[in-house]
């Protein structure tokens, strides 16, 4: 089966070409996807010169619109069986793909998670505003949505292409996440969580997410099972 890494870009000139060096590096039969979302700071200059060697697919965005609206142009363009979605930012490391996708290519889950929380590594770096919002986020959906996650904020969301289709997620933002989560869940899915390995940034290096984006997958949690249900 092959895979579709589809990586979401946004001003990651400092890591975008690491990135893309340890996606090419993992041993997984796969495509690689690039959307970048109207990058100022140099990368798609970066872009662009790693788009010579021929082994991507580069997609420019005229407009910023969100991770998620990102994330869904690129699965447009995807012709894997599997999708793996992967920030640029080198929190999380391409080199457990073939870990990641083990469950599904055994067929014994459609849907895997890599999770944060489950030991290797820990979460040491993350910030104490991010984990707590992490841990609020994660007891909540398995409280409302009769989960049995660890990590529903996850960037590695790991499932066949087919299921992802069916999910319809409107997000445009990093509520995009969530609301994939939840809509697994409520489509019955059952999802198998891997752990991984994961290197904290913090704000001044670059990171995205801000408190907001914790309050708007909160709204998505409680308009989803209480006015959506």
């Amino acid at each position: 089966m092959k895979t579709s890494v589809i990586i979401p870009v946004y001003n990651e000139v400092d890591t975008i070409a690491e990135l893309l060096a340890k996606v090419r590096h993992s041993p997984i039969d796969k495509e690689i996807i690039v959307v970048d979302g109207n990058s100022t700071d140099g990368t798609r200059e970066v872009l662009r010169e790693e788009a010579k060697r021929g082994d991507l697919k580069l997609i420019y965005q005229a407009l910023r619109n969100g991770r998620g609206a990102a994330i869904k142009e690129g699965v447009m363009q995807a012709g894997g069986d599997i999708l793996i979605f992967q920030d640029a930012d080198l929190e999380l490391d391409p080199a457990e793909y073939p870990e990641l996708i083990a469950p599904i290519l055994n067929g014994k889950y459609k849907v895997v998670f890599g999770s944060r929380f489950l030991g290797k590594g820990f979460i040491f770096g993350m910030g104490i505003a991010s984990y707590i919002a992490n841990i609020i986020l994660t007891a909540l959906t398995n409280v409302l949505f009769r989960g049995y996650l660890t990590d529903v904020e996850t960037c590695y969301q790991i499932m066949l292409a087919d299921v992802f289709r069916e999910m319809d997620v409107k997000s445009n933002d990093f509520d995009f996440t969530i609301e994939l989560t939840l809509k697994l869940l409520k489509s019955k899915y059952r999802i198998r969580e891997v752990p991984v390995n994961f290197v904290p940034r913090r704000a001044i290096h670059g990171k995205k997410i801000h408190w907001r984006d914790g309050f708007a997958a909160l709204w998505v949690i409680l308009k989803f099972r209480f006015i959506l249900s």
